[in-house]
């Protein structure tokens, strides 16, 4: 069974930098083949959206907002991703979900873990 659990969020001043790890929890080489991972997130108030993803082949994608801010990394021999924050916003503030699917364009659509708070703010 794939099961995602986030981790790492918490309070984070404007400016500065978190980060956020994802285990994914049951993923073998076979599982990387075929899914894509990444983070989405839901801000107060506001839909979920995407925020980054790994593709099949390596290729990372980005929102538009976070682009050049955040860095998405993959350590495989760990099943892990992460999700760096730089140089944060207080828009940035939302619960973050790690998320799994077919592709990174529809990510929103596939499976996701619990979801981890944070907050930017001074």
């Amino acid at each position: 069974q794939l099961q995602l659990v986030e981790s790492g969020g918490g309070l984070v001043q404007p400016g500065g930098s978190l980060g956020l790890s994802c285990a994914a929890n049951g993923f073998t080489e076979d599982t990387e083949d075929r899914y894509v991972i990444g983070w989405l997130r839901q801000a107060p108030g506001k839909e979920h959206e995407g925020v980054s993803c790994i593709d099949t082949d390596g290729t990372t994608h980005y929102s538009d907002s976070v682009k050049g801010r955040f860095t998405i990394s993959r350590a495989n021999r760990k099943n892990t991703v992460d999700l760096e924050m730089d140089n944060v916003k207080p828009e940035d503030t939302a619960v973050y979900y790690c998320a799994y699917g077919s592709s990174c364009d529809t990510l929103l659509n596939g499976s996701w873990g619990q979801g981890i708070q944070v907050t930017v703010s001074s």
